[in-house]
């Protein structure tokens, strides 16, 4: 079938549209290169450099005619969220609304949307957290998320569009990049590698930082394969379900590394959860989905990638 992918040019996208094409899926890509990269584009793919939010991605839509959209495009900060709310809503949700009436136009079967396991589950009471617990959202991304949400089951009453959420937790893997304060994996892993600390935000009562569920980028791209014909009109949970501290997941990266790198200690962020850890039986169930990679050999996977691109 013909899949557009959003986002297709970052770290996760880049791997679900690589896995697309190795199941004989024609894809087309549209990025806007924010904080992806022309390197991960799949040559096989045919590729847009444009922002979803451009009035030219209905030209994307005339010339391909999708049969469903895998939507990875996003502001992914939750920090950068909290800092420019307006520009996380213009994207996250006005950019979103306009694909959804670009899906309705040319009658696409069905969209996958990207969702946060992690940032919807706020602060959340029973750990491992379902997909029905209610949401307890602390940051403008997880706000703009479930409204995004909504506005797929709207979608669907009211046109026949036809999707799954895919919830992830803490995503890592080959291609994911270092920036600022997001994503510890390729913080840590860079530091590591250059021989400088690296930082630990923490609450006063956690003094080995918050807990998070961390899944590997490979797992998840057999989700997004999975969710082609499965999971209509449902959300799914897509993470290991079990939780690590992030003084702990440091530590397990040094001996991955072989390096011994002291942490600095700061206090928490605007916006941070303190624990997630996402309960993945409905995915198990409904998908037939579970993760196969365990967090270290993920992490030595991860390891020898930034090893080779740090020598190139």
């Amino acid at each position: 079938m013909k899949i557009l992918v959003t986002g297709g040019a970052g770290f996760i996208g880049s791997h679900v549209a690589d896995r697309y094409i190795s199941e004989g899926h024609r894809v087309a890509v549209v990025d806007n290169l924010s904080s992806g990269s022309l390197s991960n584009v799949n040559p096989k793919a045919r590729f847009y450099l444009m922002d979803i939010r451009s009035n030219d991605l209905e030209k994307v839509f005339e010339i391909e005619r999708p049969d469903v959209v895998n939507h990875h495009a996003a502001q992914i900060s939750i920090p950068a969220s909290v800092e420019d709310p307006l520009l996380d809503a213009d994207i996250n949700v006005m950019g979103f609304i306009r694909l959804l009436n670009l899906c309705v136009e040319y009658r696409v079967k069905k969209i996958i949307f990207i969702s946060s396991g992690g940032a919807l589950c706020g602060d959340a009471d029973k750990i491992p957290t379902d997909e029905d617990y209610e949401p307890l959202m602390i940051s403008p991304y997880a706000i703009n998320k479930y409204l995004s949400e909504k506005y797929l089951h709207f979608y669907q009453v009211t046109h026949g569009l036809k999707y799954t959420v895919l919830r992830y937790a803490n995503v890592y893997g080959p291609r994911q990049i270092a920036k600022g304060e997001c994503g510890a994996v390729p913080i840590f892993m860079e530091n590591l590698i250059k021989g400088r600390p690296s930082r630990l935000f923490a609450y006063g009562d956690m003094p080995k930082g918050t807990i998070r569920d961390y899944v590997f980028v490979g797992d998840v791209c057999r989700a997004n394969l999975l969710a082609l014909d499965r999971g209509d009109n449902r959300s799914y949970n897509i993470g290991s379900g079990e939780g690590i501290y992030i003084e702990d997941l440091y530590h397990l990266m040094e001996e991955v590394a072989g390096k011994r790198l002291p942490l600095e200690r700061c206090g928490e962020r605007i916006g941070d959860v303190r624990r997630s850890v996402l309960d993945i039986s409905r995915a198990r169930k409904e998908l037939g989905w579970e993760p196969e990679t365990d967090l270290r050999r993920g992490l030595e996977i991860t390891f020898q990638y930034c090893l080779k691109r740090e020598a190139e």
